[in-house]
């Protein structure tokens, strides 16, 4: 991934620490949707919770975003798959060996559905971010079930450089253009889905079924790069959604399988993801323009740095309750495990986050790099002229 012939490259593009902001609400989002399964609220909240599962699709976006906005001239894909590497594994494999007590046992208990008799085959792709290539439940959401979404990023991560050397050549319009291209697709993916539930788009393995998400973040970032600013109160994306999401709930309580529910929970992950893509930017922008001030306050900012642990150890911790006290009476009592559960996972991700992850991450990263620097000093002794000392004869 050599960008350094572009010369419209040649500054690297500033933190952007609002939008890390935003990753703690969409990891939020999700606890939210994970806590039903043992402490539900009442049943109109238990709906707008029951969305927070779209926070995994804020991250895809929230993904190629990042990745093509801190693109650095020069970068070999070895380096740059060596840094995701560092990013994402030793976290997830310590994770895994947290989660695997929770949801595994030699002799499950029925009763607990959420305990899965051990299977080392199955476990191992688990432990290769493979799992996620199976639309089975037992497979897809084997070992830590949360991480499923790790071999979407892991496909994801694998692409990024060469969709990165097809993207920067094009100007700002020519990725607003390819953005609103993969815009279409998103919403064509979904109608396609509404006409044939059972067809072969609907049942692609999900890295597949996915990456438009990814690629319209990449497409936005390299806008925004070239120099596009959307002037957009991120209120307003926001309200956006909160309406999206409203017309889901209420379509599903008052017109519950007629076709206009249908239409709308058909269309519902293309209007979300378009919706993530217009806040992530309206964001950036007003960041850029030193109009975020709030999104940048330092607690908040904490919260999203620690929200990949977060969400990796959330459902262990949600599901150990569950096994603890069982499930509980649905009612707003349930709000204080709610607080319980949050405080008790967010300790937990900022002790991973402080000792394992971040350390080990920059450890793996220095560690590439004098890697890197001693194979370049043996190709260098290796390519030198070999010089003769004084009388000494040659062949």
């Amino acid at each position: 991934m050599d960008l350094a012939a572009n010369p419209r490259e040649a500054a690297h593009a500033p933190r952007l620490d609002a939008i890390t902001g935003l990753r703690w609400w969409a990891a939020f989002a999700v606890f939210g949707f994970h806590m039903l399964v043992f402490a539900p609220l009442v049943p109109a909240v238990d709906s707008v919770l029951r969305l927070g599962d779209y926070g995994v699709a804020f991250f895809f976006v929230l993904s190629g975003f990042v990745l093509t906005w801190s693109l650095k001239p020069g970068t070999l894909k070895s380096t740059f798959y060596w840094r995701r590497f560092a990013r994402i594994y030793p976290l997830h494999f310590v994770t895994l060996l947290l989660a695997i007590p929770v949801f595994y046992s030699f002799t499950p208990d029925p009763a607990d559905w959420w305990v899965k008799p051990v299977n080392i085959g199955i476990l191992a792709l688990s432990f290769v971010l493979l799992q996620g290539w199976s639309r089975d439940p037992v497979i897809l959401f084997s070992g830590n079930p949360a991480a499923w979404t790790l071999t979407v990023e892991a496909f994801f991560y694998a692409l990024h450089p060469f969709l990165a050397k097809a993207l920067t050549p094009l100007s700002r319009r020519g990725a607003l253009i390819a953005a609103g291209v993969v815009a279409l697709v998103t919403i064509g993916i979904r109608i396609d889905i509404l006409l044939d539930p059972s067809g072969w788009v609907a049942w692609l393995p999900l890295p597949i079924l996915r990456v438009n998400e990814f690629i319209l973040g990449m497409c936005l970032a390299w806008a925004c790069r070239q120099g596009w600013r959307l002037r957009l109160h991120p209120l307003v994306p926001t309200l956006a959604i909160a309406a999206v999401c409203a017309t889901f709930v209420l379509t599903e309580h008052y017109m519950p399988g007629t076709r206009l529910f249908a239409i709308v929970a058909t269309g519902l992950p293309a209007a979300m993801t378009i919706l993530f893509g217009v806040l992530i930017v309206s964001t950036s922008t007003r960041e850029m323009a030193g109009s975020a001030r709030w999104m940048r306050w330092r607690p908040l900012v904490a919260l999203g740095e620690w929200s990949f642990a977060f969400y990796l150890i959330h459902a262990t911790v949600i599901y150990t309750a569950l096994t603890i006290f069982g499930l509980q009476p649905a009612g707003w009592q349930n709000l204080g495990w709610f607080a319980v559960l949050a405080v008790i996972a967010i300790a937990m991700a900022a002790a991973l986050h402080l000792w394992l992850e971040r350390p080990v991450e920059s450890r793996l990263r220095v560690r590439e790099v004098e890697w890197r620097r001693r194979r370049e000093a043996k190709r260098v002794a290796a390519a030198a002229p070999v010089v003769s000392a004084p009388g000494e004869a040659t062949l």
